[in-house]
C-alpha cells in the first residue's frame, strides 16, 4: 500500500507542476509566484515539523493516533497535529473543517491557523492549503431539527 500512497503523492506533484506550467498568467500571477516557492512537503514527527518553522510545541494531545500541540512564532500561533494514519488525518480534518479556519495539510500532519499564518507556514513546510466549510459563517447555522 505504501507504493500506492507514493504514487498518489507523485501524481499530486505532477498535477501541481502541470498547473503551474500549463496555465497562463492573468490575475493569478501573484498566486502562481507564491506556489513556485513552495518546498517539497515536509515529513516527520510533531517536533521535527515544529523545528522546521522554529517553534517549540506546547503538546496538548499525546496519543497513539494523534499528537497535537500549539506553536507560537513571531507571526502568531497555530496548532500542529500529526497522525498515525492517513485515514485518521482525513477523519480529523473532515470534522475540524466544520468549524471553519484554514488548514495546511501534509503527509500525516496538519497545521491550523488563520489564512495568513498557514500560507506563511507553507513556505517552510510545503503541503496543500484547505479551507473550512463554514469559514466566515456565524453560529446559528448549526441548528438541526
Amino acid at each position: 500500500m505504501r507504493v500506492t500512497r507514493e504514487r498518489l503523492l507523485a501524481g499530486a506533484a505532477v498535477t501541481v507542476l502541470l498547473t503551474l506550467t500549463g496555465c497562463g498568467g492573468g490575475s493569478d500571477d501573484k498566486a502562481a509566484a507564491a506556489r513556485e516557492t513552495v518546498p517539497a512537503t515536509a515529513t516527520g514527527s510533531l517536533e521535527d515539523l515544529a523545528a522546521e518553522v522554529k517553534c517549540r510545541p506546547d503538546i496538548q494531545t499525546d496519543a497513539d493516533e494523534i499528537r497535537q500541540g500549539v506553536c507560537k512564532v513571531d507571526a502568531g500561533k497555530f496548532i500542529l497535529a500529526t497522525f498515525a494514519t492517513d485515514r485518521g488525518q482525513r477523519e480529523w480534518l473532515n470534522g475540524a473543517k466544520d468549524y471553519g479556519g484554514s488548514y495546511l495539510v501534509g503527509a500525516k500532519w496538519v497545521a491550523v491557523g488563520d489564512q495568513k499564518m498557514v500560507t506563511s507556514l507553507r513556505g517552510r513546510l510545503g503541503g496543500t492549503l484547505e479551507e473550512g466549510t463554514s469559514h466566515g459563517a456565524h453560529a446559528g447555522h448549526e441548528h438541526s431539527g
